[in-house]
């Protein structure tokens, strides 16, 4: 039928014959980009329903702790006792309770250390840092520094008495960092039990191992044998969690896989020495204790303030640092409902606090507090506990108030890590000579950076209490992802890398392993976890859902989960029905796989819809031949002025030589008109229309090359200066994932020029050169370098040497 002929009008050849092999898809090569999440993910159950809530049954455990623990800071040891409530809301039976003992991490027959693999400067194994017989494998001093400190150091647990609620000893066995106590009777549901643990263990030096807690030591302060400020986590043994899902969750301690725990109930009493203040998670308990008159008077004032408040000023920290009390205190804080407990301690502390109104005027205010030693200095007066405040109003507009009375960040050797109520964050000041202080801009940027990061933690995972030894980026992939809009909003300008273009590099190395990959078998840790989960929400909300339904659906999970456990299923499940979108292609691909983005644009074919009718048609193909480039040799022939035979034999002319090719003969119209008259009225007049408006008709080749599908962000540039931009739904992809074709129509004066894929770098596509029709220069920079001198042996004048040597003075020394 005509119509059909009419649909190859708008086609050229040339798409079919240049682009066929791109589409065309066998069997073995077709991969459904779109095939449904659902067949990966857990059954649903009656724990945890298909829309990705706690079902009707969703049940989990709770682990209660009262802790006395005394830190003797000559030995830097702990010595603790505690008694374990272990209340069991399960519907099975437990015959044992497994324990987590991570300090034993750290001992030289533990599995993390003997399975630790040797990194060279370059952060290649040792197969790739020996070089032959003329160069050498490299090994740096902080390397030599841990492996002297362990050698020199007892480390790990050493467990005294266990015993249960009777005080009769308990059988308990020690797997590696785990230990599993033998209960006399099983404990049934619904019931619970109690066991009494003491034990010691020594304190790491932070600065020499490099951990997640310990101590740093400051040897230049006027008290003699200087100070030490303690950062104390993972410091007590720790019941392992058991949920729906696992079971027990005893995947042994290696270092990347951070905690999976249990929410309790905290009653801790920390005894230090006298001179020492100490920030816990919790509420302290005992204040006229432990503090000044003056002191409880500043904490009081600080709850209703304005700006931070000192409780302890620089000037008494500083003073402090020169004490020799003796003695000890002890500090006695309680905590509700939090999943762990940590602690710090120092005589170095300077202490600001100023309380965060939250909800109504008569709730109780957040009590935001920072303590850290001089060498924080100006940087930490003016920015922690802002940044604290700061990340509070942010996370809870898009999660829920928060939940704690206190939010904390304490400054020592670690760098950032978090736990309920309190963080440990690293940035500080440099001193100079004249004994001013000053930080760079980098420190700063890092500061607040890093505090409304581990402050944030207290959404993700402290109350959403997802397993992080297991899913890192649950926690520190949606904690990044807040933490980059807390940042924006904070300042624009913060390079916190949550943008598309912070993670291309990762996306197309070789090193990428998908994010839905376990905590110790990722490779880079930092762009797996933080980075590429991040950037995937960041583009979730502003591109493919929009703000109010990404918003809608996210908060929908953290109130779901507030003080549960989510799995990756609640999560994926709860976005996709929360929004009512279906995300499967979108979560498969960027958390299941290690595809990347980049999407090209291939061609731009204009077309213009043929009438078949030959009285129009033919002459607009004239039109199209005569604006054909002219052959050099007929330019040339008639530059020179050379006459054709047909110029010069015109009396020979024939009905050929006086119509060209597009002259129209009766038979073609009759034909024409034959055709035409077959159509049924409505095809007449659409195609009459579509005459009149003759618009133009542009086909777009774009391929997916990097293999991850997303929609396409197209913008358009026109003859007349305008600008238009679209974005293709990634459901382009559904039947064709490789390569597909669109057409774009246009208006007749609308003549497009230009167009461009993801012109402001939205989706992460790794390779903008293929993104722009026609091809652009792509602007870079070069640099000019010297050429470095030769080194080696072979290269040395040892004659110049031994002369230079000669020349050199005599240094002489002088008695003091």
């Amino acid at each position: 039928m005509y119509r059909h002929l009419l649909l190859l009008a708008l086609t050229s050849s040339a798409i079919f014959t240049s682009s066929a092999t791109e589409m065309v898809q066998s069997k073995q090569h077709f991969d459904d980009k779109f095939r449904q999440l659902e067949e990966s993910l857990p059954t649903p159950n009656d724990y945890r329903n298909a829309a990705g809530e706690p079902g009707i049954d969703y049940w989990q455990q709770q682990v209660d702790y009262k802790i006395n623990v005394a830190l003797d800071e000559p030995k830097r040891r702990i010595q603790g006792e505690q008694v374990i409530t272990y209340h069991n809301n399960s519907p099975y039976t437990l015959k044992y309770l497994w324990l987590q003992l991570e300090q034993n991490r750290f001992k030289s027959d533990s599995i993390a250390e003997r399975s630790s693999t040797f990194y060279g400067v370059d952060g290649s194994v040792s197969a790739n840092n020996t070089y032959g017989d003329n160069a050498f494998a490299k090994i740096s001093l902080q390397d030599l520094r841990r492996q002297q400190f362990l050698a020199d150091n007892e480390m790990g647990y050493r467990i005294g008495k266990v015993t249960g609620a009777n005080h009769n000893p308990l059988k308990y066995t020690i797997v590696g960092a785990q230990m599993r106590i033998d209960l006399p009777q099983a404990l049934p549901a619904n019931s619970s039990t109690k066991i009494n643990i003491s034990y010691t263990y020594n304190i790491l030096e932070e600065d020499a191992v490099g951990a997640r807690s310990g101590y740093e030591h400051f040897p230049d302060d006027k008290r003699e044998g200087g100070n030490d400020i303690f950062l104390l986590a993972q410091w007590f043994p720790r019941v392992a969690s058991y949920s729906d899902y696992e079971a027990w969750h005893n995947k042994e301690f290696l270092g990347s896989g951070e905690f999976t725990l249990e929410f309790g109930n905290y009653d801790v009493s920390m005894t230090v020495p006298s001179d020492h203040i100490v920030s816990a998670t919790g509420v302290l308990q005992n204040s006229k204790n432990v503090l000044s008159a003056a002191q409880r008077k500043r904490l009081d004032k600080a709850k209703t303030a304005d700006k931070p408040v000192f409780i302890v000023s620089a000037d008494e920290a500083l003073a402090n640092e020169s004490s020799t009390a003796k003695g000890t205190k002890t500090w006695h804080f309680k905590a509700e409902n939090v999943r762990d407990f940590a602690w710090a301690s120092s005589r170095k502390f300077i202490w600001d606090a100023q309380g965060y109104q939250q909800g109504n005027d008569t709730d109780t205010p957040v009590m935001a507090m920072s303590f850290y030693p001089k060498e924080g200095g100006e940087l930490w007066q003016r920015y922690s506990t802002a940044s604290i405040i700061h990340t509070l109003k942010v996370y809870s507009r898009f999660t829920f108030d928060y939940p704690y009375p206190a939010a904390i960040s304490v400054n020592g050797p670690v760098g950032g890590m978090e736990y309920p109520m309190i963080s440990f964050n690293g940035p500080r000041t440099i001193w100079h000579e004249d004994e001013s202080r000053t930080y760079t801009l980098a420190e700063k940027q890092f500061l607040i950076g890093v505090v409304i990061h581990e402050v944030g933690h207290n959404y993700f995972p402290m109350v959403v209490n997802s397993d992080e030894r297991q899913w890192t980026w649950m926690d520190e992939g949606l904690n990044s992802f807040l933490d980059g809009i807390a940042t924006r909003e904070w300042d624009p300008d913060l390079p916190w890398g949550r943008e598309p273009s912070d993670v291309i590099e990762y996306m197309k190395s070789n090193v990428q392993v998908p994010i839905m990959t376990q905590s110790d078998s990722v490779l880079q840790l930092g762009p797996n976890a933080y980075t590429k989960p991040a950037v995937a929400l960041n583009i979730l909300r502003e591109v493919i859902l929009g703000r109010e339904l990404f918003d809608f659906a996210f908060q929908e999970y953290s109130r779901r989960w507030m003080n549960k456990r989510p799995t990756p299923s609640d999560f994926f499940r709860t976005m996709e029905e929360a929004s009512g979108v279906d995300l499967d292609w979108f979560f498969r691909g960027w958390f299941y796989t290690t595809d990347h983005v980049d999407i090209a644009l291939d061609r731009i074919y204009k077309l213009r819809l043929d009438s078949n009718n030959p009285d129009i048609d033919f002459d607009r193909r004239r039109q199209d031949y005569k604006d054909k480039p002219m052959p050099y040799s007929v330019e040339r022939n008639q530059q020179s002025g050379q006459k054709t035979w047909v110029e010069l034999n015109r009396d020979n002319a024939d009905y050929h030589d006086q119509h060209d090719q597009f002259s129209v003969t009766n038979k073609q119209r009759n034909k024409y008109n034959k055709k035409h008259a077959e159509l049924d009225p409505w095809e007449q007049q659409v195609l009459a229309r579509a005459l009149k408006e003759d618009k133009n008709y542009y086909v777009f080749n774009f391929a997916n090359v990097g293999g991850l599908v997303m929609p396409i962000l197209l913008e358009l540039s026109f003859e007349n200066g305008d600008t238009e931009s679209m974005m293709i739904p990634a459901e382009i992809w559904r039947r064709s994932p490789f390569a597909v074709s669109k057409l774009i129509v246009t208006d007749k004066d609308n003549v497009l020029v230009s167009a461009v894929v993801d012109r402001r770098g939205e989706t992460a596509d790794v390779n903008i050169e293929n993104n722009y029709y026609p091809r652009q220069i792509i602007p870079s920079r070069i640099e000019a370098f010297k050429e470095e001198e030769r080194k080696g042996n072979q290269y040395r004048d040892i004659m110049h040497d031994n002369k230079e040597a000669l020349k050199q003075p005599e240094i002489k020394l002088k008695k003091k």
